[in-house]
């Protein structure tokens, strides 16, 4: 079962436990999964690759609505945000630790034949489809920069 089916059999069972938050956060995903499958050029078909971006947006999206609300001194909407957030992330795959990324990265670098900054742009390329969903870019970025800087 791909992530579009997942999302609307998910739907129904929010529906059927009256759970508004789940059913709000899974509306608004379904509605960008159908976004994307009826885009000129999709031909009605979404991968679960780029339903995972889409995933991670929404994710990052909801995240950044609620720090703003939380500095507007709105925590009620702030918290339904974050509810919202934390369902979309059910979906995700878990986020890589630390140590996890910096060996991805460090791999990617021996792989790509990296060895000096001005190679980050071939390294990031392959880091960004490697680690999708799994890091955020910034965080891929900062590392691989860090990395080159000191010779990996």
């Amino acid at each position: 079962m791909d992530l579009f089916e997942k999302v609307s059999k998910d739907i129904v069972a929010a529906m059927k436990v009256k759970d508004k938050v789940r059913l709000e956060a899974l509306r608004n995903v379904k509605k960008y999964f159908l976004e994307a499958k009826t885009a000129p050029g999709a031909g009605d078909v979404l991968t679960d690759d780029a339903a995972m971006k889409i995933l991670a947006k929404l994710a990052k999206q909801g995240k950044d609505t609620a720090t703003l609300y939380t500095e507007q001194g709105r925590a009620d909407l702030a918290a339904e945000e974050l509810g919202q957030v934390a369902v979309i992330e059910e979906y995700l795959p878990q986020p890589l630790s630390a140590e996890e990324l910096e060996a991805a990265v460090r791999s990617i670098i021996a792989e790509v034949g990296a060895t000096s900054p001005k190679d980050m742009g071939r390294v990031m390329g392959v880091a960004s489809k490697q680690l999708a969903g799994k890091a955020e870019g910034r965080a891929i970025s900062e590392l691989v920069k860090q990395l080159l800087s000191a010779g990996a």
